[in-house]
């Protein structure tokens, strides 16, 4: 039957969600040491986007591929992007039950304070959701690679506010109604932001994967 013949559109998006799940799984074996989550995530999304791109292949020489050759660059952004949620997410915690016990103009300072760490918090955010497909497809520096994560997200804010979505809306079903859908998680989340993101890194790159392609074996 054509419906379920390897070309139909069908059996491509079972296909995809496949390695969707397949690829979920080992960024969650990937990240389990903690700091190696940028590294997975890196991985994870240069597999996706490929996909994305209907560039077939091998997704777990693609996932390693991109796994070993981004490790370091990949690990220091993750630490770094770490440190910051956490201490903008400490402060928020302070900020918050400070200013629930002040009164007066304490009370103002404490709320202006929050409402600060806040809008911090979004832009932190927005460069977070670009760091690693950037980082999966595209060369620079650490400092360049949060300016345009950040730069593209605010730019493309509409893409930035799917793909926001789509990662609140899979956890929201996978705690609050379905807990088996946590074998797709973070593979889904990546699929399909990757068809919202990879034109938008191709346009702003110049050119898709140019210096880490290479690689579409079986």
């Amino acid at each position: 039957m054509k419906f379920l013949s390897y070309d139909s559109k069908a059996s491509r998006i079972l296909i995809r969600f496949s390695y969707a799940c397949w690829l979920n799984l080992l960024w969650f074996i990937c990240s389990i040491p903690i700091f190696t989550i940028g590294a997975a995530t890196t991985g994870l999304y240069y597999a996706m986007l490929r996909l994305a791109r209907d560039e077939d292949g091998n997704v777990t020489k693609m996932f390693f591929k991109s796994f070993k050759e981004n490790f370091k660059q990949a690990t220091v952004l993750w630490l770094i992007m770490l440190a910051v949620g956490v201490f903008l997410g400490a402060d928020g915690y302070v900020l918050y039950h400070l200013r629930l016990i002040a009164e007066g103009p304490m009370a103002v300072l404490w709320t202006v304070l929050l409402a600060a760490v806040i809008a911090m918090g979004v832009f932190y955010v927005i460069a977070l959701i670009w760091l690693f497909p950037l980082v999966a497809s595209v060369q620079n520096t650490n400092r360049e690679m949060i300016k345009n994560a950040f730069l593209i997200g605010v730019h493309y804010l509409f893409a930035t506010i799917c793909v926001a979505a789509i990662h609140f809306a899979v956890f929201f079903i996978t705690v609050r109604f379905f807990t088996p859908f946590m074998l797709l998680g973070e593979g889904l989340c990546a699929l399909l932001s990757s068809l919202l993101m990879w034109r938008i890194i191709d346009a702003c790159s110049g050119s898709p994967d140019d210096d880490k392609d290479e690689e579409t074996e079986e």
